[in-house]
């Protein structure tokens, strides 16, 4: 897979926020996305209390959702845990997996956020900066923003704000479990970005893409 040299990784927390304060215009939240047939998520996991990041990605067939290619990559951290900066922390050793992949996947969702960051640059956009693929954030919680009652029905979803900004989706894939926060990450809709997360999940509160990549991550 191709990635674009778009900056340099040895970088400081404040150097990093002011990355991002300039890269996220960059990102085109609209469809710029052709046909999927095959989708990725990534996921990361820390091994010796930390000093160890283990990336995980997995290849799915669209859609039935099949595992396809899978690759794991494990490197030295180097960036401290930051709120708000996490691609830093893990951005290096999950584009070290997607090098090794041999199908190239159409979307990637990510385990985390996307526009729905302080800075409307995490880390689903910062893949989709680097990659030039279409990616959606997936995050278990809610880091910024406020919202309505989600309807307890499966597909059912309300508006998550920043203020006066529309920054993602809490999305309910089952009845009775807790919502995911669905954001876009680049090249694609936020109403897209819904209708692929609930494609990609069956009977669990996360996608398969995540499951799949959270079991290699974790070392599952």
């Amino acid at each position: 897979m191709k990635i674009k040299a778009l900056h340099e990784w040895e970088l400081t927390p404040r150097q990093a926020v002011e990355l991002q304060d300039k890269l996220k215009d960059t990102i085109i939240t609209r469809d710029d996305i052709a046909d999927v047939n095959r989708v990725a998520g990534v996921d990361v996991g820390f091994e010796e209390g930390g000093k160890i990041t283990r990336a995980a990605v997995a290849v799915l067939e669209y859609p039935s959702l099949v595992l396809i290619e899978h690759a794991v990559a494990r490197m030295p951290t180097r960036f401290p845990y930051v709120p708000g900066l996490l691609s830093f922390r893990e951005g290096p050793a999950l584009l070290k997996a997607l090098q090794k992949l041999k199908i190239a996947p159409d979307l990637i969702l990510c385990d985390g956020q996307g526009y729905a960051h302080p800075r409307n640059f995490g880390i689903a956009c910062h893949l989709g900066l680097l990659l030039d693929i279409p990616t959606i954030g997936v995050g278990k919680s809610r880091l910024i923003g406020a919202h309505g009652t989600v309807p307890d029905r499966r597909g059912a979803w309300a508006v998550l704000r920043h203020g006066d900004q529309t920054i993602g989706g809490v999305l309910r894939t089952r009845a009775g479990v807790k919502p995911v926060y669905v954001s876009i990450g680049h090249r694609i809709s936020l109403e897209t970005a819904i209708g692929y997360v609930m494609a990609c999940t069956t009977r669990y509160r996360l996608p398969e893409t995540t499951r799949h990549a959270h079991r290699l991550a974790s070392g599952g």
